[in-house]
């Protein structure tokens, strides 16, 4: 038991956006020991005043954690269990460096994130002391101390599994504090598994994004389901390139089909039905409506090095990056007619 009367790991959240605040708000009400860590000023001042509010689809919580500056990592003087990372993925690397100074020697960092940050996690602190996460949740965040998540637990899905084999058995454990928040699932092979998770990034976060338009509603606009698609054909075979196999994500069945473009097809659509509103923007957009910059080379960026190192190309992604950094260079305005640019793959 800690001096806060909380029991259990010593757990910080580094990353208090949108889906971490409300995963730290649902650690914090569970009784965990919890610190959340942001590098968004008045975030944590507000959160230290009136807690952390999460705006679920039927009700609301409300919960008050520590919460720390960046800055204040370095008067932290009791290592930390469990690190749950949910920063950018372009961010992943200072913030593991970060972090590892105050990470317990048989400690964890926890990457629940888009891309294939897990990699970099490792790097940075160790393959035995990485978890390759997965996380599929919808959310937005626009005022300080205040998330909207529109995903309560019954709709909210985690893949976890170790990078070192022989830490595997210690994964169970942490799975069993993450389910406090939504269903969870415990992966030998995690490196799959994130790769079926950027499959479905690639078609749908900088895509929809590029229209300046929600994500059902991008998907119902002529042409570009079938661009979307695509984009996600050209990522699963850069996944089974890199040695990925097609498995089941979001709590899907087991695949039954070896038809890995159907497979996309059936990603897409359980993502479309189940983990999106109608109203529901990527995180991508919800970025740039901020004047911030999105995982482009994270997501289809990374589509297209990996086909590259394999000899091939990736048409429709690159195109992808290509319209979205002119949009990030302030060379392409943010905008719905942006649709007949994006649909027009050169060379395709």
């Amino acid at each position: 038991m800690t001096s806060q009367g909380r029991s259990g790991p010593r757990i910080a959240f580094l990353g208090a956006g949108a889906q971490g605040a409300s995963i730290a708000a649902d650690f914090a009400l569970a009784g965990l020991d919890v610190t959340i860590i942001d590098q968004w000023p008045a975030h944590v001042e507000a959160i230290r005043r009136d807690g952390i509010t999460v705006n679920l689809p039927k009700r609301t919580i409300n919960a008050r954690p520590p919460a720390l500056h960046l800055c204040q990592v370095a008067e932290v003087k009791v290592p930390f269990d469990l690190v749950f990372l949910v920063v950018k993925a372009y961010d992943t690397r200072w913030a593991c460096e970060l972090i590892k100074p105050v990470l317990a020697e048989d400690g964890f960092v926890v990457g629940l994130q888009n891309g294939m940050t897990h990699g970099d996690i490792a790097a940075a602190v160790g393959p035995q002391r990485t978890i390759g996460a997965v996380i599929e949740i919808a959310s937005n965040m626009f005022v300080p101390g205040v998330t909207n998540r529109q995903n309560d637990h019954d709709t909210s899905w985690f893949a976890l599994g170790a990078l070192e084999p022989a830490m595997q058995h210690r994964v169970e454990a942490v799975a069993d504090l993450l389910r406090c928040t939504g269903t969870v699932e415990v992966r030998d092979d995690i490196h799959s598994a994130k790769w079926m998770k950027l499959v479905v990034n690639a078609a749908e976060l900088i895509p929809s994004a590029i229209i300046d338009t929600a994500l059902r509603a991008a998907a119902d606009v002529p042409g570009m389901l079938n661009l979307m698609r695509r984009a996600g054909y050209e990522a699963i075979d850069a996944a089974m390139k890199d040695g990925a196999e097609i498995v089941p994500i979001i709590g899907m069945p087991p695949v039954t089909t070896n038809d890995p473009e159907r497979y996309v097809d059936m990603i897409f659509e359980e993502v479309l039905k189940t983990f999106s509103q109608g109203d529901t923007l990527t995180t991508s957009l919800q970025d740039w409506r901020k004047g911030r910059r999105a995982e482009v080379q994270e997501i289809n960026g990374w589509v297209v090095e990996t086909l590259r190192r394999h000899g091939k190309s990736a048409a429709v992604n690159q195109h992808v990056v290509d319209l979205a950094l002119e949009i990030e260079a302030g060379r392409l305005p943010l905008q719905q007619a942006n649709v007949a640019k994006l649909i027009a793959v050169p060379g395709v």
